[in-house]
């Protein structure tokens, strides 16, 4: 039942609470799920759905899109041709967290470190909380009028706030709890990065985030983790999905990304189409041929031409996993989060293409027996 509410979830862009709620309500749903009669009680709490997934992890969900594909091959909607040539491309998946501005960051690591130190009956000799909240709202109205000289002085005030609280803990704490302790690490990170910084803190509950520059106009900078993509070149199937952390070159992603594929379905392609980032020989498989988007066409042939034209279609595909499969703003806590909501994805994108083909399947048998009754009407 669980699976089957996960494969909702990320083939409908719910979330755990909606995904429980909606099986309550549709029947198809609960069918898919397993059930032979109708239920009129919810299946299980929403917070169920959290503990499963930290239970199986992203290896094991990893088998929810190997079904899918197993399952496109069992129905014929996937020929094992189509895996000889794939699409492989990169993206970023977005954390849920606020934008990260100097002053944010200082107040809510303060705010985190207060509240811990409440937890453990630490008694602070101050905790500023009105003067930091002060101190944001004025920061942000200065930098909003222009006024930055006013905004950093705001900007360095909340940074001293939380230079005190941190060594006020520092000196009442010998030993700190390990959530305690994280939490002064990150302070002294926060603290002592400036713009040139390598492995930047972004934010206080994720600081795993890093910030990615894909050079959109409409947004300059991301941040989350890179996600690599391997997608079927006729059919758009998603056969490999890899969240990646360290923001690493995209040519250093490409042989970890055939082997995934490999492991999911048991084939090796032989043609690969990749964008120009992922320039570079050295990187390459040895044994799949690589084409680049940046190759002169006047060398192609024909036949070259067209499917290095589809290498595009792997764009919308990634469109829609953002935008219909709840990859454009992961919920999911850390690292691991990241690599369970981007398998769940895809997972979920390949579920829809099923359940379109089954459709499409149902409309074309209802329109020839319709077609073939009407004849049979006219003959009699």
């Amino acid at each position: 039942m669980l699976v089957g509410l996960h494969y909702l979830k990320h083939s409908y862009n719910v979330s755990d609470e909606r995904v429980v709620e909606g099986y309550l309500e549709n029947p198809y749903w609960q069918y898919l799920c397993g059930n032979e009669y109708f239920a009129h009680d919810l299946p299980c709490d929403p917070t169920s759905l959290v503990k499963w997934r930290k239970r199986i992890g992203s290896d094991g969900l990893g088998k929810l899109l190997e079904e899918t594909i197993l399952l496109g091959q069992r129905e014929g909607q996937i020929k094992d041709q189509e895996f000889t040539r794939v699409n492989v491309d990169t993206t970023v998946q977005e954390k849920a967290i606020a934008f990260p501005t100097d002053a944010r960051l200082y107040h809510k690591a303060r705010q985190a470190l207060v509240k811990e130190a409440s937890k453990e009956n630490i008694k602070l000799r101050q905790s500023y909380k009105r003067k930091s909240k002060l101190a944001l709202i004025k920061q942000g109205r200065y930098f909003h009028a222009k006024q930055s000289k006013r905004a950093h002085k705001e900007t360095k005030r909340l940074k001293t706030y939380l230079g005190c609280v941190k060594r006020d803990i520092e000196r009442k704490v010998e030993n700190p709890n390990q959530r305690l302790k994280s939490l002064l690490e990150i302070s002294e990170r926060i603290l002592t990065q400036s713009k040139n910084s390598k492995n930047k803190i972004y934010s206080i509950h994720a600081p795993e985030v890093e910030c990615i520059s894909k050079g959109k106009s409409h947004k300059k900078y991301e941040f989350g983790c890179k996600v690599s993509l391997v997608t079927t070149s006729k059919s758009n199937w998603i056969v490999g999905v890899q969240a990646l952390h360290d923001n690493p070159y995209d040519g250093h992603t490409l042989k970890s990304a055939i082997d995934q594929m490999e492991k999911i379905t048991g084939l090796r392609p032989k043609e690969i189409y990749v964008d120009s980032g992922y320039k570079g020989k050295d990187h390459h498989p040895e044994d799949v041929q690589v084409h680049l988007s940046n190759k002169s066409r006047k060398k192609m042939t024909r036949w070259e031409k067209m499917w290095m034209d589809r290498r595009s279609a792997i764009e919308p595909v990634i469109s829609h996993l953002k935008h219909d499969h709840n990859m454009i703003r992961n919920f999911l806590k850390g690292k691991e989060g990241d690599r369970i909501n981007a398998v769940l994805a895809a997972a979920g994108c390949n579920l829809r293409k099923l359940i379109r083909a089954f459709f499409l399947f149902l409309d074309r048998f209802t329109f020839f027996r319709a077609h073939i009754c009407q004849i049979s009407f006219f003959h009699n």
